[in-house]
């Protein structure tokens, strides 16, 4: 299997076993990402808040492969309270331009360092 592993100081670093991405046939699948500042990992205030962040994580994430917002395929949301869909959908227009992408929103008991919401996204080239 040819993959390559991805890794950038433009998103936060790992906080686990895990590569931040991993590319296959032109395929690439970014892991989650949460509110940290990737300078100094510090969680974004409020959900709104750790949505912007998490956005500019995946425009580093999408960067360092010299892809854009347009090459996301589909999205996965995990939020912790189901009540902040409407934020979500918000975001989605806010970063997102017609046609948008694939995306999917589940609610989670709990995620990494308290985040209230976490993206991963899978890109194409």
């Amino acid at each position: 299997m040819n993959k390559k592993i991805i890794s950038t100081k433009l998103a936060p670093a790992a906080v686990g076993t895990y590569s931040q991405g991993v590319e296959y046939q032109g395929v690439i699948y970014f892991s989650g990402q949460i509110g940290l500042e990737p300078k100094t990992m510090q969680m974004a205030e409020g959900f709104k808040g750790q949505i912007k962040q998490i956005m500019n994580n995946i425009d580093g994430l999408l960067k360092s492969q010299d892809l854009k917002r347009d090459n996301i395929i589909k999205t996965s949301i995990f939020v912790t309270d189901l009540g902040n869909f409407s934020l979500v959908n918000e975001a989605y227009v806010e970063y997102f331009s017609e046609p948008y992408p694939a995306r999917s929103c589940v609610q989670v008991p709990a995620l990494p360092k308290g985040a209230l919401v976490e993206i991963e996204v899978i890109a194409g080239r």
